[in-house]
Parts: structure tokens; C-alpha cells; sequence
């Protein structure tokens, strides 16, 4: 997965870094809004909107929401086969749902993920990461990727 082709070109090595390191800003972007609302107020006590924003003053919260759904389109154009366009651009919300997760089964208990109302919400975060990422690889064609 991480490219262990010793035959890259030094554009496709630069290409992959810039792909590993938009996964790992999306991964951070969705485990800091995966935090709840409830802690943001207890950690950033002088801040007035932490219940609404989190982390992010109000005025860079709308790019903080285009980022979460322009990064996974990013990261399945610069794949080159669907399948690692799909897994890559769902890694981040693998990641996020799986820490939320288990931090939620300490308050709430073992089968708070398997909840009907919980499985639904899980599954369709995946799933619009696996869209976004799909449309990302399906839009390679209009600018002659290889």
C-alpha cells in the first residue's frame, strides 16, 4: 500500500507523499469533529461558540467543512486503481469511527456500536467517503491522469 515499488519516478514519489499527508490531515480533521460537543466546552472554556465550531474559531469553520469533503475526492484522484482509491479516501473515517467508537463504548457500553440508530450513522459516513473518493478516481479521465 505505501508504495514499496522501488522503480518510482521522483514525480510519482512526490505525488504520494502529498496523497499520505492529505490522509493524514483528513484523519485529524475528522477525529477532532468527532470529539463531543460536551468536551470542547470543558477544554476551550473562554471560547463562546466551542459548543458549535470545536476547535475552529467560526470564521474558518465553513473551510474546515469544505476540507472534510473535498479531501477524500483528492485523495481517490491521485490513486491509480479504485480499489485503493476506495480504501484510501475511507481510511480517515475508518480510523475516526473506530477511536469515536471505542471511546463511546466506555460511557455507554460494549454493544453501543451495534445499535441500529449508531450503525446507521457509521455506515453512511463510510459510505460518502467511499463516494467522494469514487468520484475523485472517476474524474482522472477528465484531466489525463495515469
Amino acid at each position: 500500500m505505501l508504495g514499496s515499488n522501488t522503480t518510482q519516478s521522483p514525480q510519482e514519489r512526490k505525488w504520494n507523499v502529498v496523497l499520505y499527508g492529505l490522509i493524514v490531515v483528513e484523519t485529524v480533521l475528522v477525529l477532532l469533529a468527532l470529539v463531543p460537543a460536551q468536551l470542547w466546552t470543558r477544554i476551550l472554556v473562554g471560547s463562546s461558540s466551542a459548543t458549535l465550531d470545536g476547535p475552529f474559531p467560526p470564521v474558518i469553520a465553513p473551510f474546515v467543512t469544505t476540507l472534510l469533503y473535498l479531501m477524500p475526492t483528492a485523495i481517490g484522484f491521485l490513486c491509480r486503481n479504485w480499489q485503493r482509491a476506495l480504501l484510501l479516501s475511507t481510511l480517515p473515517a475508518w480510523i475516526g469511527l473506530g477511536a469515536f467508537l471505542i471511546g463511546a463504548t466506555f460511557k455507554i457500553g460494549a454493544f453501543y456500536m451495534v445499535a441500529n440508530d449508531h450503525v446507521t450513522a457509521n455506515v453512511s459516513v463510510l459510505e460518502l467517503f467511499a463516494a467522494l473518493g469514487a468520484i475523485g478516481w472517476l474524474g482522472r479521465p477528465l484531466f489525463k491522469m495515469r
